[in-house]
């Protein structure tokens, strides 16, 4: 029997898993919720540019979870607890991109109590935070011994991200640099990234001080640059460094930081992308860095895309976050109930495409 499968919210992420969806052999797209009415009615697969899937859509988040479905892929904008408790209690699953990676630090006990009396799980994955900033720091750390910092790293040319509201009114890109210290994204990332360190610490055997530190820093435009929120004009925030850190004894043992600019010129400070490898990333990388003996550095190529056009018609990051959180279903369907990380499943993997599967069969 097929695992079938509710998608929560078809912006980019959404559409992306969508598709992840139906090329899984195990799954099975069972309905789908959306945000404007004008979605509402309309074919899935025709909302995500794939053809008629004979799934239709819906505003009514009643209707979607009266469903026959064993699990939602949660991925609206913002994530909220009350509606993540709401599909549970409807006896599904939930996978998401948006939280719960390792809520050692949050107040879940509601959400702890919900799985276990509805004997369903809730898992948090995705790449940045999640795969990036946890899972493969980890995997990679069994190389070295004696490790004193772990660091994850993104890398991103924000043109190629095809999120105009996101970009322009949560980001705050092209705002003034003190309109965009009031951008709500170092706490709702903080959230994620923050659990990402505990993880890392808890694994590796250390004990982070109380305080961790976070820090927003930005890069103004000193020419006009071309972006999808429309020009940004000099003096007006065109990059975004977001950095969090956590100390063992006021020593930095772990971090993650994202690297969001609008391109690589007229910034003030004269900020980069970096060093595009032999693959020539122009347009960003992720880089995970293990200090130990032996030090081993890993820089992942392909999660972004070679063009902006491209980035903007389908974003190959996005899509990778989108596959990472549709792989992890079937493990988390045969999870025990509760709140699972990386930490209690097993490996979560990929599938061939269904062509060779079908000719191997």
């Amino acid at each position: 029997m097929a695992i079938r499968v509710i998608q929560w919210a078809t912006g980019n992420l959404g559409r992306a898993a969508v598709e992840a969806i139906v090329s899984h052999p195990e799954l099975e797209l069972a309905g789908a919720w959306v945000h404007s009415a004008e979605k509402a009615g309309r074919d899935v697969g025709e909302i995500c540019g794939i053809g008629s899937l004979g799934v239709t859509a819906s505003d009514d988040a009643d209707e979607v979870l009266a469903i026959d479905a064993d699990c939602v892929l949660y991925a609206p904008i913002v994530g909220r607890k009350k509606e993540a408790i709401r599909i549970l209690e409807s006896g599904k699953n939930v996978v998401t991109p948006l939280n719960w990676f390792y809520p050692k630090s949050l107040d879940v006990a509601d959400l702890e109590a919900t799985c276990r009396k509805y004997a369903v799980t809730l898992h948090g994955t995705g790449i940045h935070p999640g795969g990036i900033t946890e899972r493969f720091p980890l995997m990679i750390s069994a190389l070295s011994r004696a490790i004193t910092h772990v660091r994850a790293e993104e890398f991103s040319d924000i043109r190629t991200y095809g999120a105009p509201a996101v970009i322009a009114d949560i980001m705050l890109f092209g705002k003034t640099p003190d309109e965009a210290r009031n951008s709500p994204m170092l706490n709702v990332l903080s959230g994620g990234f923050q659990q990402s360190l505990d993880m890392v610490a808890d694994v590796l055997g250390v004990v982070l001080d109380p305080e961790k530190r976070a820090t927003h820093e930005m890069a103004v435009a000193t020419a006009p640059i071309e972006s999808p929120i429309g020009v940004i004009e000099p003096g007006k925030v065109a990059a975004q460094r977001f950095t969090w850190e956590g100390f063992v004894k006021g020593k930095p043992f772990v971090m993650a930081r994202v690297n969001w600019l609008m391109g690589q010129q007229h910034l003030e400070p004269d900020w980069s992308l970096g060093d595009p490898g032999e693959r020539g990333d122009r347009h960003g990388r992720f880089e995970i860095e293990i200090t130990g003996d032996p030090s081993v550095k890993v820089t992942f190529h392909g999660l972004h895309p070679e063009s902006i056009e491209e980035g903007l018609r389908r974003n190959s990051g996005i899509v990778a976050t989108a596959t990472h959180c549709v792989s992890a279903i079937p493990a988390t369907c045969a999870a025990d109930p509760g709140i699972r990380t990386y930490l209690d499943l097993p490996l979560v993997a990929g599938r061939a495409a269904p062509e060779l599967i079908r000719a191997a069969s």
